[in-house]
């Protein structure tokens, strides 16, 4: 996929897959995943989750937020199990759905110093997808912001396995 602007839901999946690619490819050692509730992106794919097996070395840290993890735990139960597995890896958020209300970006995928996704409109499926060329670039260093003030609001959540009695 081209770098630049995307419409549609099959360019907002391909310009994931092409983000989860380049963070695999360019050693990214985190990834910050940030959306409402995870349900149109290609988690339960097992190229996607190939990617992520081979991007999931020691000192990698997936960085997920939603307002909820339920959707997910259903639409994407291959990923749930992948999740269970590479659990030393992963850190999950939720946040209040408001915060959402009103923001510029709907949804998120960074992988700092190599790629960045960015889901403007969620009706539409409009968005960008960028590859910093030489530094770190204004709307990579935006969406980082943006993503760690909701971070900083949302507490642990989309435990690896649950205990039961």
């Amino acid at each position: 996929m081209e770098m630049g602007i995307f419409t549609g839901r099959e360019s907002f999946v391909a310009a994931l897959r092409e983000g989860l690619a380049r963070a695999e490819q360019q050693g990214a050692r985190e990834l910050c995943w940030l959306d409402a509730d995870f349900l149109h992106w290609p988690l339960s794919e097992p190229a996607v989750l190939d990617l992520l097996t081979a991007w999931a070395r020691p000192h990698r840290r997936l960085r997920i937020l939603a307002p909820q993890f339920e959707s997910l735990q259903q639409r994407h139960p291959r990923f749930v199990l992948w999740r269970r597995t590479w659990s030393h890896v992963i850190t999950a958020g939720s946040f209040e759905a408001e915060l959402l209300s009103g923001a510029e970006l709907v949804g998120l995928m960074l992988a700092p110093g190599a790629a960045c996704v960015r889901l403007f409109d969620a009706e539409n499926w409009r968005g960008a997808i960028s590859a910093p060329m030489a530094g770190v670039r204004s709307d990579e260093l935006l969406s980082r912001q943006w993503f760690d003030a909701i971070e900083q609001r949302s507490s642990d959540s989309f435990a690896a396995s649950t205990l039961g009695l």
